[in-house]
């Protein structure tokens, strides 16, 4: 799918409250990018999606059932995953396995990247970051989308090899963040490279019935990962792909990336 007919799909798809026509002078469009505290971000609208994936998805996992989700504040997403760069200006130290300053941050636990939320908070020049929900981050991946991966079905699984690090490209190592091409609102990597966290516990059942900005169950065994990785393949990869990690644990193969909250 090209470029141009990912951005229609994604207007199209995205339900924004918005005056029909043209929108009005200085109103935030899906994608726009804004730097704050020397981080690049994109502007995710508030809109409704339809999370999970179809019984008929190649790679499809149980734990993705269809459900409509409605996200009703719209919301900054780094334009890439946090970098080893990034995290060192913050916390003074590296622990990623694959070193390298524009290489995402890596080997970080879901704990690590909360104390690193907290020192980014107390210098912040405004709204509070935080990790993005599940919910969030799927339909910042989807973009608008509704297929298995934010660039198409790529039945074939070819076009990956221009969107995402993944085993057969990856030479068994992450990559510098940003190579790839980016979903359709300017997102890099949201497939591949490293896992991502999310800030929910982790629930396989997450149900038929619409909702509204769920946050997750308020306990659990582990965190979301999104994204896959590296280390996997292309099913892993995929927008409705879903699993978790111990909080405590970290490897080579997981990161995270920024949320900024909007007034």
């Amino acid at each position: 799918m090209t470029r141009m007919r990912q951005t229609i799909t994604a207007l199209a798809f995205v339900s924004i409250l918005l005056i029909p026509g043209c929108p009005p002078s200085g109103q935030l469009q899906a994608g726009d990018t804004r730097t704050f505290d020397g981080i690049p971000f994109q502007w995710c609208p508030p809109g409704t999606f339809v999370m999970g994936s179809p019984g008929s998805e190649e790679g499809r996992r149980t734990n993705e059932r269809l459900h409509e989700v409605t996200i009703t504040k719209g919301f900054w997403l780094s334009t890439y995953e946090i970098t080893q760069a990034q995290w060192e200006e913050i916390l003074d130290d590296n622990p990623s396995e694959f070193v390298g300053n524009n290489l995402p941050v890596e080997t970080v636990t879901w704990d690590d990247v909360q104390d690193f939320i907290v020192l980014m908070n107390a210098n912040a020049d405004g709204n509070p970051y935080r990790l993005p929900t599940d919910a969030e981050w799927e339909y910042a991946c989807r973009a608008g989308t509704t297929s298995r991966f934010y660039w198409g079905k790529d039945a074939d699984e070819e076009d990956i090899y221009d969107y995402a690090w993944f085993v057969l490209n990856a030479h068994s190592e992450t990559s510098p963040v940003g190579e790839m091409l980016p979903n359709a609102w300017g997102l890099y990597d949201m497939s591949g490279n490293v896992y991502e966290w999310c800030d929910d516990f982790y629930q396989a059942n997450l149900g038929n019935d619409p909702v509204t900005n769920p946050q997750g169950p308020g306990t659990g065994a582990g965190r979301v990962i999104r994204s896959g990785s590296w280390f996997y393949d292309a099913n892993y990869c995929r927008s409705a792909y879903r699993s978790y990690q111990l909080q405590d644990v970290g490897n080579g193969a997981i990161g995270f990336r920024l949320l900024r909250e909007q007034n």
